[in-house]
């Protein structure tokens, strides 16, 4: 997700550590990966969590998320709105359109983004980007909204291979990882995220594996992800997402942090798509 994503998707400000051990990405996943990810088609409702001003004093929202097992990639598609609330009783309509195929080796990725404002459309990205190989460098090459190139810095994962890289990472005991991700939803190249990971837990009898059986066995973990510029020096990320992950990759429990204000996002619908690989 920010993938919830975009789903990609904090209630904490998570600052980049210092020090060349800190910015090293970890191992991308390999291909063939035994986690049990599945094909999924999740509907969440979206309530505004805490305004910080009075630009936004109401809101509400729905996303919806698809993923395929394309077999020899994921096809993923995640429709997001919301309608917000000013203090003058301006209301503001957003609509994010986002669509991408990712080739499970985690080397190629293409996406397309379309972002819509009270009706009008403020935003299209699409193109197609490339690791040389598994932790290499890579390309991306944009075809909208004008025909350019940009290089990604070595250890660049996308959305999916960064989704396992994670669960890996949470199962492995690991707290932090921080990484270069590419989601195509800016003209810029990779950003960097960072992790912070709340351990891994045991299935529960309550929440969401409580009321969605698929998830009554899974284990999962909690994760906050800050997403930062190409400045390894900013000290405030762009965007912010908190998610419990499940093993087999559904997630619940979000809360996306915008600038001045927040969202909280809750599983009302959830299936899980049947392989035909």
């Amino acid at each position: 997700m920010r993938q919830l994503p975009n789903l990609i998707l904090i209630l904490l400000v998570l600052g980049l550590a210092s020090g060349s051990a800190a910015r090293a990405a970890p191992a991308a996943p390999e291909a063939g990966s035994t986690l049990p990810f599945v094909g999924q088609r999740a509907l969440y409702t979206l309530t505004l969590a805490t305004p910080r001003d009075t630009s936004v004093v109401a809101g509400s929202g729905r996303m919806g998320f698809e993923v395929l097992d394309a077999c020899d990639g994921w096809a993923v598609r995640q429709r997001l709105e919301m309608t917000l609330v000013s203090a003058e009783g301006a209301l503001t309509h957003t609509l994010s359109d986002y669509a991408t195929w990712e080739a499970k080796n985690g080397l190629v990725f293409r996406f397309h983004t379309l972002d819509m404002t009270n009706g009008d459309v403020t935003d299209r990205l699409a193109g197609e980007a490339r690791l040389e190989r598994t932790g290499g460098p890579g390309e991306v090459v944009y075809s909208e909204p004008t025909h350019s190139k940009i290089a990604l810095p070595a250890g660049t994962l996308f959305p999916m291979a960064q989704t396992e890289a994670i669960i890996l990472a949470a199962r492995a005991g690991r707290k932090f990882m921080a990484t270069p991700l590419f989601d195509g939803t800016d003209t810029t190249g990779a950003s960097w995220s960072s992790v912070a990971i709340e351990g891994w837990d045991p299935p529960r009898a309550q929440g969401t594996e409580a009321r969605f059986p698929a998830l009554a066995e899974m284990p999962s973990t909690y994760v906050r992800v800050a997403f930062f510029g190409h400045e390894l020096s900013a000290m405030l990320p762009d965007f912010q997402i908190g998610m419990r992950y499940f093993l087999n990759g559904v997630a619940d429990d979000l809360v996306m942090d915008f600038t001045n204000f927040s969202m909280r996002g809750r599983m009302v619908h959830l299936s899980i798509l049947p392989s035909h690989c």
